[in-house]
């Protein structure tokens, strides 16, 4: 009699255990959505999430507007691969030994013009990403103060660092306050241009510029020279480890018809 009785006990146990993990199993199913977004609100911080949604953003900004002598919509331009790349020293006289410069800087502030040209060309997504930042935690039921601020991109060795002075102040419980963000991006465009406005000073100078030289100084770097018939020159800039390039377009004075140097 007892065995019977401890073998039902044991089949009443085992019942209800299979009951809890099946509704253990259903309210997990259930309330797992919810679940998985609070955990991931927790894990993106307003900083990631900016990070996530603009580095992009920046890294096209920053490739196109290299390749095209460091403006966004260049205006004095020779095109190469369909690809218009902007003068940086540019004259249309021809040689007279009574000139003191073979050709026109016309960025003479080329590093401050860059960062300007990346600002501009990121203003829309940076807007676009601290709205959808909003809407993302107000979904989360957090209560969202966002201001907005001025945007700052700075060239620096090795790096360029975007600063985004937008304040944001979040509440739930709990209040979090944050007065600015920033994406650093891993490019070498500050030393680029570096080698840029040098070869731009022989370019003033003496009317061209030896690439070589550049290259037994620098070993990580590739630095190339096109010239074209009309006397046009267009200068790439490429780190070697990277692949990171910088091309601009230089146009000296040009020897007209018939002049001798004797």
């Amino acid at each position: 009699m007892n065995k019977r009785w401890n073998r039902k006990g044991q089949i009443t146990i085992f019942i209800i255990i299979g009951i809890i993990i099946v509704v253990a199993g259903f309210l997990i199913y259930s309330f797992y959505p919810q679940i998985k977004t609070t955990f991931g609100a927790q894990a993106k911080t307003p900083q990631s999430y900016i990070q996530t949604c603009i580095e992009k953003g920046i890294t096209d900004a920053v490739t196109k507007i290299s390749l095209q002598g460091g403006s966004l919509n260049p205006e004095n331009f020779i095109l190469k691969d369909n690809n218009k790349v902007e003068f940086l020293c540019y004259t249309n006289q021809y040689f007279k030994a009574t000139n003191k410069v073979f050709c026109v800087v016309q960025q003479p502030m080329l590093k401050q013009h860059i960062e300007s040209e990346i600002k501009n060309a990121i203003s829309s997504e940076v807007n676009s990403c601290f709205s959808s930042m909003k809407s993302s935690y107000e979904s989360q039921g957090y209560s969202v103060d966002l201001k907005s601020g001025a945007t700052s991109v700075e060239l620096l060795p090795k790096r360029i660092v975007s600063t985004f002075n937008y304040s944001l102040t979040l509440t739930k419980g709990d209040t979090q306050k944050y007065d600015s963000f920033v994406v650093i991006l891993n490019n070498n465009l500050y030393e680029l241009v570096a080698i840029a406005n040098s070869i731009l000073q022989w370019e003033v100078a003496y009317g061209d510029a030896e690439v070589t030289t550049y290259m037994a100084y620098y070993h990580d770097l590739k630095v190339e020279k096109d010239l074209r018939d009309s006397g046009e020159k267009i200068y790439s800039i490429t780190d070697r480890n990277t692949g990171n390039k910088f091309e601009f377009a230089s146009k000296s004075q040009i020897w007209a018809a018939g002049y001798a140097t004797s």
